[in-house]
C-alpha cells in the first residue's frame, strides 16, 4: 500500500485522527497511520456484534498472528468486511493484507514498535470481548473495579502514548536530553486520559449495547447499580461519581500537555499535533460536566467549526510561549457553548 494510499483510507476512517496524522512530521507520520489502521481494523472486527463472540475472538486471533508475521498466510476477511455497514469499514478490513505487507516492509525497529502497541491494543480487545460477550440491549454487563478500568485504559490507549513518545524519540529528537522515563509515564497517562474521555462521552451509548465501564464498585459506593444508569433520572445520584471521574480524565489531559510542552520546541508540528486532541478533549469535558450524560438524546460533541476555531488559535498563538502554554490552563478558548 502506497503512503498516500494509507494516508487516504485514514481520513475516511477516521477525519478527526486524520487531522492529527497529517501534521505530524514526515518520519513519523506513516508509522502512526499504519499502526492506527490496523489497530481500527481489529476494532471493526471486535465490533462486529452481528457476528458470535467466538468467530469474533478466532478472527481477531488470527489478525494478531499476522501482524507478529507468525504465519504467512493472507486472511479472508471478506465475510466479515461484509459485515460492516460503513462503507469506510468495509474498505479497511479488505485492505488488511496491504496493509501488513506494507508493515512487513517497514524498517524492522519501527517494525517491532508497531507490533509491540498492536499487541497489547489486541489483548485489550480480547479481554473486552471476555467482559462483555454476553452484553447486549436487555443485559447490561460491567467491569468490576477500578484496576479493571485502569488495565483497560492503559492496554487500549495507554500502550498507544508509550508507543507514540519511543517513536517519536527515536526519529524527531534521538540526541535531546529530557527525562524520558518521565515523558513516557506522562504518555501513558495522555493516552488514558483521551480514552476516559471517551468513556465518558459514549456512556449512554455503551450502556444501551449493554456495556457498563463504570466499575461495578464503584457504583455500589454510591448506592447505585449499572442498571441504574439507564434511566437519565438518575443522573443527580450519579453526578458526585461522574464528575470525579471528569476531574481524573482532566488531570490526565494536564500531564498530557506538561508532556506537550516537555518536547523540543522546534518540533512544532509534533506538539501540535499533540496538542490538539488535548484541547478538544478538555472541551468535551466541560460539556460533559453540565450535562445529563445518562440522557442518550443529549450527543455531547464539539462541532467541526469549533475545532477549526480551536486548530486555527493554537498554530496562532504558537510563536507566543506564554500565551500557547495558557492554551489549556484557561480552556479551549475557541470553543464557545
Amino acid at each position: 500500500m502506497h503512503a498516500r494510499e494509507m494516508l487516504s483510507l485514514l481520513a475516511r476512517v477516521s477525519r478527526s485522527f486524520y487531522l492529527t496524522v497529517r501534521v505530524l512530521p514526515p518520519p513519523v507520520r506513516l508509522p502512526v497511520a499504519m499502526a492506527y489502521l490496523l489497530a481500527r481494523s481489529t476494532d471493526s472486527v471486535a465490533d462486529t456484534s452481528t457476528l458470535p463472540v467466538e468467530r469474533r475472538r478466532e478472527i481477531l486471533e488470527h489478525m494478531g498472528e499476522r501482524i507478529a508475521s507468525l504465519h504467512a498466510a493472507p486472511l479472508d476477511l471478506d465475510s466479515v468486511a461484509a459485515a460492516q455497514t460503513v462503507p469506510a469499514e468495509r474498505e479497511l478490513l479488505g485492505r488488511f493484507e496491504a496493509l501488513i505487507d506494507r508493515l512487513e516492509h517497514t524498517e524492522p525497529e519501527i517494525r517491532d514498535l508497531i507490533r509491540g502497541v498492536l499487541a497489547t491494543i489486541l489483548s485489550g480487545q480480547l479481554l473486552d470481548l471476555a467482559r462483555f460477550g454476553a452484553a447486549g440491549p436487555g443485559a447490561l454487563c460491567a467491569l468490576d473495579s477500578e484496576a479493571d478500568l485502569e488495565d483497560y485504559t492503559w492496554r487500549v490507549a495507554g500502550s498507544v502514548g508509550q508507543f507514540w513518545t519511543v517513536l517519536c524519540r527515536n526519529l524527531l529528537f534521538p540526541r535531546v536530553w529530557l527525562d524520558f522515563r518521565a515523558l513516557v509515564q506522562r504518555g501513558v497517562r495522555y493516552g488514558q486520559g483521551l480514552q476516559l474521555v471517551n468513556i465518558l462521552r459514549d456512556l449512554p451509548a455503551d450502556l444501551r449495547q449493554g456495556r457498563c465501564y463504570v466499575p461495578r464498585q464503584a457504583l455500589a459506593a454510591h448506592g447505585l447499580a449499572p442498571g441504574d444508569l439507564l434511566d437519565p433520572a438518575a443522573m443527580e445520584r450519579f453526578r458526585p461519581l461522574y464528575s470525579r471521574y471528569l476531574d481524573q480524565a482532566r488531570a490526565h489531559l494536564a500531564e498530557g500537555w506538561t508532556y506537550t510542552n516537555v518536547l523540543p520546541w522546534r518540533l512544532a508540528r509534533l506538539r501540535l499535533a499533540c496538542a490538539w486532541p488535548i484541547l478538544i478533549g478538555a472541551g468535551t469535558l466541560d460539556r460533559l460536566r453540565a450535562a445529563n450524560v445518562l440522557d442518550p438524546h443529549q450527543r455531547v460533541k464539539i462541532s467541526r467549526r469549533q475545532v477549526r476555531a480551536l486548530l486555527l488559535r493554537s498554530l496562532l498563538l504558537y510563536p507566543a510561549p506564554p500565551l500557547w502554554r495558557r492554551l489549556f490552563r484557561n480552556g479551549p478558548p475557541a470553543t464557545p457553548p
